[in-house]
């Protein structure tokens, strides 16, 4: 026994940085001076129990966390948040971050709502928590430094591998965790127990009762991870997407690009994308609202929408680059990146790579000043000439400087000429 809590002690300091440490040192040794025990919970304890290489710093104690948070912030010179109505608290300064609550428990009021919370001891604190993996405290105090304290058994769902409820109505209280239960089951490559399966299907249509904007953000979430594909195509199966709106849907081309969004730099304006992919125009507008969207996410949703529409004319064998640059360079380039990785029409996407990796980048040598010194008159005729030469490089009319002052030439003689 006590070799395991050493060991887990030793995997913790090994997940922090030296900055880290020296801060969870010092807090650890703040909270004792004034009478309270500090734990690590939750997903710290949870990715030290997998062996992560890295730790988050979650700490609760059963008294004032936000007076502890100060007060350790006060000591270190760091920065503080609070944040009053749970209890909680951030503390970041060089090199580290450490979150700071208070033990509580939790009571829906109605299903959706977030919750009215009221001090606990650490044991209520953990009965709040999502699934069994997640409901894990580590004792940091020095007279029971390494105590696992673990009354759900997440220690063995770790081990087995699986996803796991804490009690049947969990999923009515806050149907967040369906999409969060997808999530974690993306990122750890767990299954579902069967018990949290079926209370999933039970009480998917629970997701009607969360805001738009939570619900945005756990998509964002899913988006950020390496699992997300994995993750949206579980939510799939279990009837997540729909009930959450029924333009919501994850095809197989979707998932496979899903693989990559945690690197993709516009991930939560993707992830939105590949989801409404295929709905009709009513429908996306619908999700749009229902999710609360961003305007770049929105934005993003509608640009692939009207790009699906005009995809016959984007894989026509005879469209010239220019004329897939009109038709590509009003809507955003998010949209645009969405399109090429989602379009069936091969000659459609390649064009559109290429618009984002060349074509939108394409300027005339040539700059106003040259053009008016060739003839051409000051105002909109220079704009046209400039966006003729545009035009002439990308369907490689021009290849130099030359061939663009010919160009303008033979335009500024053919006005003279029509003039005359």
């Amino acid at each position: 026994m006590e070799s395991e809590r050493e060991a887990l002690l030793a995997g913790l300091e090994r997940s922090l940085s030296p900055e880290a440490l020296r801060a969870l040192r010092r807090a650890v040794a703040l909270a004792e001076r004034v009478g309270l025990e500090p734990y690590l919970v939750g997903g710290g304890v949870r990715d030290l129990l997998l062996g992560a290489g890295h730790v988050d710093v979650d700490l609760v104690v059963e008294g004032d966390a936000i007076e502890l948070a100060g007060a350790f912030a006060a000591e270190v010179r760091a920065r503080v948040v609070r944040h009053l109505r749970f209890g909680t608290a951030t503390v970041t300064g060089d090199g580290f971050r450490l979150d700071f609550a208070r033990a509580r428990t939790e009571r829906y009021l109605r299903p959706g709502v977030l919750p009215s919370v009221r001090p606990a001891r650490i044991e209520d604190d953990l009965a709040r928590r999502d699934f069994t993996i997640n409901a894990m405290a580590l004792s940091l105090a020095s007279r029971s430094a390494g105590r696992l304290v673990d009354p759900y058994g997440g220690q063995r769902d770790l081990d087995a591998k699986l996803i796991r409820v804490l009690h049947d109505g969990s999923f009515q209280d806050d149907a967040t965790r369906i999409l969060r239960a997808a999530r974690y089951a993306g990122r750890l490559g767990f299954k579902l127990q069967r018990r949290t399966r079926n209370l999933i299907k039970r009480d998917v249509t629970y997701l009607r009762t969360i805001s738009g904007t939570r619900l945005r953000h756990e998509f964002e979430r899913i988006a950020d991870e390496p699992g997300a594909a994995a993750a949206l195509r579980l939510a799939q199966q279990l009837g997540a997407l729909h009930a959450t709106h029924e333009a919501l849907c994850a095809g197989e081309r979707a998932l496979r690009e899903a693989r990559g969004l945690a690197g993709a730099p516009h991930r939560h304006e993707l992830v939105f994308c590949f989801l409404l992919a295929n709905a009709p125009p009513r429908a996306a507008t619908g999700a749009v609202q229902r999710l609360a969207l961003t305007r770049k996410q929105a934005g993003a949703v509608r640009g692939l929408l009207a790009l699906r529409n005009i995809e016959r004319r984007l894989a026509s064998k005879t469209l010239l680059p220019s004329d897939a640059v009109r038709l590509l360079e009003p809507h955003p380039a998010v949209s645009v990146e969405a399109f090429a990785l989602l379009s069936a029409a091969a000659l459609a996407a390649d064009r559109a790579r290429r618009y984002l990796d060349e074509w939108h980048a394409v300027r005339p040598r040539l700059g106003g000043r040259d053009i008016e010194a060739l003839g051409v008159p000051h105002g909109p005729k220079v704009g046209a000439a400039l966006s003729m030469l545009r035009d002439a490089q990308l369907d490689g009319v021009t290849v130099t400087r030359e061939d663009e002052v010919a160009l303008v030439g033979k335009m500024a003689a053919e006005r003279k000429t029509s003039r005359g």
